[in-house]
């Protein structure tokens, strides 16, 4: 199957504008998580469930292999993630109200480097339609894979509100979410990356991890799973800053990393925007997340994210510490089955691993 889409239809889509295509698979995919039936039938072939399921702040992963934030960007067909094999979907980022991102053209194609880079800018329909999507296509307590919302502040949002913005995705989509992600890395929406420094940080966590736990108990039940998405392009000591406030306010995992804005010696072109796929983010990310592991002894569970286009990239960050990968760039250049073979390969080195 890999090789009909690398060889025949894979060709097909790259002839076409980037951000074309990508709508072209979302409706491929929304057409698929409308057949129930389909999809069932897809997932007891693509889903690869390890021998014990992967338990993680308190969730349940058939195997370690989930979609990251940015292909679903509404919750709109994670059914249909499902039934291609991945463990987990991540949904967003998501903004309180809709957005439409920056202007075109904002996504762009590197096949030489298995590469990306886009500045789409957090384009999506808003926290309420999401709700809708999800609780109607994909509800909870009906699912096979947990699902996380990676949740964002609006372009418009000045920093000293960006909380506002954290706190209002979560109230709307706490019914929904199984884990969320909080999204202060990506390079595409201006300021974004302050809130990373420990002036914002603190603050913006904490008042989450407070809301968090007002509502478990106002409902009698578990908190919310929170993670923190950051950056490759952080130095090591500001990362040593994230994890002190993350450790501090009990934060349950990390997800390491988004895109570069970074580009390796002699790369094409000069768009700017996140850079991902290809050997220089991975490379990267794999340094990050050994970091992350080493400085917490492997107390803080971390999502490997960067640069996975095979089954011994998916290895190295399960090496350095990650305890979950999740891909994008590489399902993109792979196909769409590429999730059930690294679940395979992953399953099958489990001793070596894990």
């Amino acid at each position: 199957m890999a090789f009909i889409y690398e060889k025949m239809i894979r060709p097909v889509l790259f002839r076409m504008d980037p951000e074309q295509a990508h709508d072209r698979g979302r409706t491929a995919l929304m057409a698929l998580s409308a057949l129930p039936t389909l999809c069932k039938l897809l997932r007891s072939y693509n889903l690869v469930r390890e021998d014990k399921p992967v338990r993680l702040f308190g969730l349940e992963f058939p195997n370690r292999v989930g979609l990251a934030a940015g292909m679903d960007k509404d919750g709109e067909f994670p059914r249909a993630i499902e039934a291609l094999g991945f463990g987990h979907v991540e949904v967003g980022t998501v903004t309180p109200e809709g957005q439409p991102g920056n202007p075109q053209p904002r996504l762009f194609r590197y096949p030489e480097y298995h590469a990306l880079v886009n500045r789409m800018g957090f384009n999506n329909r808003g926290a309420d339609v999401m709700l809708k999507a999800l609780a109607k296509n994909y509800p909870k307590g009906k699912r096979g894979v947990p699902v996380g919302v990676n949740i964002g502040k609006a372009k418009a949002t000045p920093l000293d509100k960006a909380v506002d913005d954290y706190i209002a995705c979560f109230r709307k989509l706490a019914d929904q979410a199984d884990y969320f992600t909080v999204n202060i890395s990506s390079p595409n929406t201006a300021g974004l990356r302050d809130l990373q420094s420990e002036t914002h940080l603190r603050g913006l966590l904490a008042a989450l991890r407070k809301e968090n736990l007002g509502h478990a108990k106002k409902l009698g039940r578990a908190a919310h799973p929170l993670l923190l998405k950051i950056a490759p392009d952080l130095s090591f000591r500001e990362i040593d800053v994230i994890l002190e406030v993350l450790l501090d306010l009990k934060y349950d995992g990390i997800i390491a990393t988004n895109t570069t804005i970074q580009r390796p010696a002699g790369f094409p072109g000069s768009e700017t925007g996140g850079l991902s796929g290809g050997g220089f983010i991975r490379k990267r990310s794999t340094d990050v997340i050994n970091y992350i592991y080493k400085s917490t002894s492997g107390k803080l569970p971390i999502i490997g994210v960067g640069g996975i286009d095979s089954a011994e990239s998916a290895g190295e960050k399960i090496d350095a510490g990650a305890s979950l990968i999740q891909v994008y760039t590489g399902w993109v250049y792979r196909g769409p089955f590429f999730a059930r073979e690294l679940a395979k390969a992953i399953k099958s080195n489990g001793e070596n691993w894990i």
